[in-house]
């Protein structure tokens, strides 16, 4: 992926399944997440699912699955972002960022509500994702990490509970 040509974001496609194992595993140094990625696939857990692609080339995935927040009462249905991997050498070029503004995009289109999130919090807020947004949110995963995102504004007003993940995920 060494040209100048655009980076381009688009669906994922059948003939793309190698290449996004390859670049996930790359990006993670492990096949944890490519096997998660798989797995949620499978299941039929896939919400989004986008690749960046530079002339014949995939340097960059990401993928939003299902989730809810079990508030007792009910299950509230929202979205999770994992993973986002880029291959090494194109990191730090925008190309994540721009699978997420990708992504939301969709998920907006798709009348989804909420997003999820666990990851840097130098990072995601300035896509629009809040620890805060998650405060009452129930979680396995450290507090400053664990991030939510209003598609709606006020769509977690009064949202109290935990969150359920796919059985991918293995939590």
């Amino acid at each position: 992926m060494n040209d100048n040509r655009q980076m381009r974001i688009r669906p994922e496609e059948v003939a793309d399944l190698g290449a996004i194992r390859t670049v996930t595993t790359r990006a993670f140094g492990g096949t944890d997440e490519a096997d998660l990625v798989d797995a949620l696939r499978r299941n039929g857990d896939v919400l989004v699912s986008l690749v960046a692609e530079r002339g014949s080339d995939i340097g960059g995935h990401i993928l939003f699955s299902r989730m809810w927040v079990d508030t007792g009462a009910e299950k509230v249905s929202a979205a999770a972002l994992a993973p986002v991997s880029v291959i090494p050498e194109l990191q730090r070029q925008g190309i994540g960022g721009a699978l997420i503004r990708r992504g939301i995009e969709l998920l907006r289109e798709q009348d989804e509500q909420i997003v999820f999130v666990l990851g840097h919090h130098d990072y995601y807020p300035r896509f629009g994702f809040s620890a805060e947004k998650a405060a009452h949110i129930g979680s396995p995963f450290q507090a400053e990490f664990f991030m939510a995102m209003e598609l709606c504004p006020g769509a977690l007003d009064g949202v109290r509970g935990r969150v359920v993940y796919p059985a991918a995920f293995g939590l």
